[in-house]
């Protein structure tokens, strides 16, 4: 379970971009975080896993506190928190295989690291879930020979061999053509499914989330304004998170490109 209480964010002297939010997240649900640029929501999932530091508030994960950890116990704990980027973050020169097994990162000695000698038990699974998402075939093949959705499924694999206990998205599908953003929505649907894995996708296309996910949470100026099914996400609460400001059709299709909210996107393994 995933218990976020109070959670509040300033940058400087600014107005805080969230502003004591509570969310709280279990079992194998799909999360959507929705809003306008700026809305808190990149902010929301790198302060779930320290790329960016809380001002105060309280982040537990499975009952331990994330907030003041250092360090070691920082590391242990990320590793636990599986992130998917929306530009990939894979080493371009590597093959598949070897972008994989960085998730692994996390687990193995630095001699083990620098050398690529992974347990046998770590390449079994790696296949088992390249198959799963239907990369197999390119487990030798250098990453940057792969397509924009091929890409995405390595970081989605990538996270998954971190064995973690919840799933972050920061805009999945932002970088990738219609038809290839819904494939990538539904294998994260029924990946949480099958691994019993909550998952949080930050995401500006509102169909995609009505479609693929149990539940929406809507941001508006750092403070969450909804917190309903996809049923309940109705034409009123689309007007009261995006303020008139983007019609329906522009909340689906313009990626996010807010100014303070976007960090560098960093692994965290």
């Amino acid at each position: 379970m995933l218990e976020i209480t109070n959670l509040i964010k300033r940058y400087g002297q600014d107005e805080p971009v969230l502003k004591g939010l509570d969310l709280a997240v279990e079992g194998n649900s799909v999360v959507a975080i929705v809003g306008a640029s700026g809305a808190g929501k990149s902010t929301l999932l790198r302060c779930i896993n320290r790329l960016v530091e809380p001002t105060s508030g309280s982040i537990k994960l499975n009952g331990t506190e994330i907030v003041n950890l250092r360090r070691r116990e920082l590391r242990r704990v990320r590793r636990k928190i599986g992130m998917v980027f929306q530009g990939f973050n894979l080493i371009d020169r590597l093959t598949v295989m070897e972008n994989v097994l960085a998730g692994r990162l996390g687990y193995v000695s630095l001699f083990q690291a620098v050398t690529r000698r992974f347990p046998a038990e770590d390449i079994e699974r790696a296949f088992a879930l390249m198959e799963r998402v239907g990369i197999a075939h390119y487990a030798n093949k250098r990453a940057d020979e792969l397509s924009g959705g091929e890409r995405q499924r390595v970081g989605v694999v990538r996270a998954l061999m971190q064995e973690p206990e919840v799933l972050l998205a920061d805009e999945p599908t932002a970088s990738l053509d219609p038809r290839t953003s819904e494939q990538i929505m539904m294998l994260l649907q029924s990946l949480a499914s099958e691994l019993s894995l909550p998952v949080l996708i930050n995401i500006h296309n509102v169909a995609q989330a009505r479609s693929y996910t149990d539940r929406i949470v809507g941001l508006r100026h750092g403070t969450m304004i909804f917190d309903g099914t996809p049923v309940e996400f109705d034409k009123e609460a689309l007007d009261a998170i995006y303020g008139g400001i983007e019609s329906p059709e522009d909340a689906s299709t313009t990626p996010e490109r807010g100014s303070k909210e976007r960090e560098s996107d960093h692994d965290p393994t």
